[in-house]
């Protein structure tokens, strides 16, 4: 047996999320022409063992698959096993021989001992002996006719696929996978900044900044719009040294808040709460307030210093020190963060490490069970391994987001040594080809191990596509990401269709991260203008479609159109929970600029449904009906209807 999956590069666990449908894999074959069977056995974290089987996919391929719905957390230990099924060689050999007349009387007697064997069996249940037993007798006859018929009889069939009679067998070696919470792998995030949140203009001209107080009232609509996880930039103490200002000038203004990301001042490090936000009391009333409208916080991760942090007058050897004295600041270049300090892992590991456990610690004793981590590569693979499996080894639902728009070698380093969510290029993914690439990528070549969350944009990106698509790319983009990923996100303004860049930049003018934001939600809600009932209606159907809530099923179509994308999410009757099969098509004109006319071409096998056979499809944007088969005319006007999302109907 060869190429088991689900496995992860470098021998790590792979990783599902509790109601995931993972796709058991294996190559499995023998020499000569005798038939095999297949099974993997499971060993779930109580200790329990189950044998599930596995059904050959493509003729000649040796490829074998099961498909198993995983509801336990914990570690999962699994083998897979394969054996000679006698049965099922009996039954093609006889098939074969009796059309042809050949050698009946021995196959009769092949089929009788075969039998008699599974009957002796005591383990098998009664009703099953019995009648295997009274089989054995009737072929004993030697009668073709009855042979025949047993040869191809699914009740027979049923009850030796169910516990075959074996004689070979052979086992691969044990593989672990772990089942984190459903809450790794589904969720739909909302990323905004406290502060902005109730900020007031006064009279002279300066701002109050919001606190985690008016914030909260803030959360009942985020909970409307159907997002379940709130995400919230350092609420830490901001240093003053080098304090960026507006637009992210190197002078300050007075009053200019500067980036959450500059950690550290008199008032604490990263374990404090900016006094502009309020007190610790404060903070957790805000988590409270998010729980009581089913919202998870999520609190941003980012181990680097301002020039006032402590830890610089503490630990001045957790930094890099140039020739000339000085500590030297964050680059990304051409990116310069001259009011950040990076930490040096090289100089004092140990320490470092043990502060950013206590740091997590700390946090996750304050009620946050999600930290969103900054710039995860640019810091050690081995602290991340150690860090995650230590906090998870006490509190297993804590889970971390890694957000590494880094090489591919390493944003995949980093989820297979434990990161349980990662961002990804899907931002910078915007053509057909490019979308096709990376969905057949994130659901069928990395899903074992990297979850991939879609965010549309954060505070720091604002892609081209966006900056020159409008409100038809907003909303191309929203149904694309939630839609294809069981995670994905949207930063704060989204809905206000905030897409004027800073020059030379892919950032927002006016970055959030140098200032206060002042939104008029409700107006824009009320002028029509806003995306708010968009994403609403999106989240309400990955509610309501539990295929939705997958991450491995996601399966390209085509059209005839090189900016029409199509593709299918599909889950069957037996893991929905409702005993009903759940299907749904996305059809998107990914250019924002025009109207596409173009055939729509379905591979409808890959939800039960015969080539050709007609169904119904109901678009649940808009509630219209369509009878459609596996070639469809469809029209997209980017800028009234630029995405289809069909739900296929159950045919009577």
């Amino acid at each position: 047996m060869l190429d088991g999956t689900p496995a992860v590069p470098g021998g790590f666990p792979a990783k599902a999320f509790a109601g995931e449908v993972v796709p058991f894999r294996v190559v499995a074959f023998r020499e000569g022409h005798d038939l095999i069977g297949v099974h993997v056995r499971l060993t779930s974290p109580t200790g329990e063992e189950s044998l599930h089987r596995l059904t050959a996919l493509a003729d000649g391929t040796d490829r074998w698959e099961a498909a198993i719905a995983l509801d336990a957390e914990g570690v999962w230990r699994y083998r897979f096993e394969g054996f000679s099924d006698d049965f099922a060689t009996w039954a093609h050999a006889a098939h074969l021989k009796i059309a042809a007349g050949v050698d009946v009387e021995v196959m009769a007697a092949l089929g009788a001992e075969l039998l008699q064997r599974a009957a002796a069996e005591k383990d098998r249940p009664a009703a099953q002996r019995t009648r295997l037993r009274a089989r054995a007798e009737e072929l004993r006859r030697g009668d073709a006719a009855t042979t025949a018929a047993s040869a191809v009889d699914p009740e027979l069939a049923a009850i030796f696929r169910d516990r075959p009679v074996t004689t070979l067998r052979s086992a691969s070696t044990e593989q672990l996978l772990r089942v984190e919470r459903t809450r790794a792998g589904v969720g739909s995030w909302y990323e905004f900044f406290p502060r902005s949140e109730g900020a007031r203009r006064l009279t002279d001209g300066t701002v109050r900044s919001g606190t985690f107080r008016t914030a909260a009232k803030r959360l009942p609509e985020v909970a409307r719009m159907g997002f379940e996880v709130i995400y919230l930039v350092p609420v830490h103490p901001i240093g003053t040294t080098n304090r960026k200002g507006r637009n992210n000038t190197l002078v300050a203004e007075p009053g200019d808040p500067g980036s959450p990301y500059a950690i550290g001042a008199a008032e604490g490090g990263h374990d404090a709460i900016h006094p502009d936000l309020g007190t610790p009391q404060d903070f957790r009333a805000f988590v409270r307030a998010a729980r009581k409208e089913g919202l998870e916080v999520a609190l941003d991760l980012a181990l680097q210093a301002s020039p006032d942090h402590p830890w610089v007058r503490d630990h001045p050897e957790w930094f890099t020190t140039l020739p000339d004295g000085s500590i030297a600041y964050a680059e990304n270049p051409p990116k310069k963060y001259q009011d950040i300090y990076p930490l040096n892992f090289d100089n004092d590991p140990e320490g470092i490490a043990a502060e950013m456990l206590r740091i997590v610690r700390h946090w996750v004793g304050e009620g946050v069970r999600i930290f969103r981590v900054d710039n995860p590569h640019t810091k050690p693979l081995q602290f991340w391994e150690w860090l995650i499996a230590t906090v998870n080894e006490t509190d297993p639902d804590v889970i971390f987001l890694a957000e590494a728009f880094t090489r591919p070698a390493v944003m995949r380093a980093l989820a297979a040594v434990g990161f349980q969510q990662s961002y990804s290029y899907f931002t910078w993914r915007n053509t057909k080809p490019e979308l096709e690439e990376f969905l057949t990528s994130i659901s069928h070549e990395t899903a074992d191990y990297m979850r991939p969350n879609l965010f549309v944009n954060t505070h720091d990106i604002l892609t081209e596509y966006l900056q020159f698509g409008g409100r038809a790319a907003y909303r191309i983009r929203a149904c694309i990401a939630a839609m294809a990923g069981p995670v994905y996100g949207v930063y704060a303004g989204y809905e206000l269709i905030e897409n004027v860049a800073r020059p030379g930049s892919e950032e927002n003018i006016d970055n959030e991260k140098y200032e206060y934001k002042f939104r008029d939600w409700a107006g824009a809600e009320e002028r029509g203008e806003s995306l708010a009932p968009l994403l609403r209606r999106l989240n309400e159907i990955r509610a309501a479609h539990p295929a939705l809530r997958q991450l491995r099923n996601l399966e390209l179509h085509w059209s005839d159109d090189d900016a029409v994308l199509v593709f299918s999410k599909h889950l069957d009757a037996a893991f929905t929970g409702t005993g009903r099969p759940d299907t749904l098509i996305v059809v998107a004109n990914v250019d924002p600029h025009s109207v596409r006319e173009t055939t729509v071409h379905l591979d409808t096998t890959r939800w039960g449904i015969p080539l050709g056979e007609t169904f119904e499809v109901e678009d649940l944007l808009t509630g219209s009906v369509w009878t459609w088969s596996d070639h469809n005319y469809v029209r997209l006007d980017a800028f009234d209807e630029p995405v289809h999302i069909l739900k296929v109907r159950e045919r009577a």
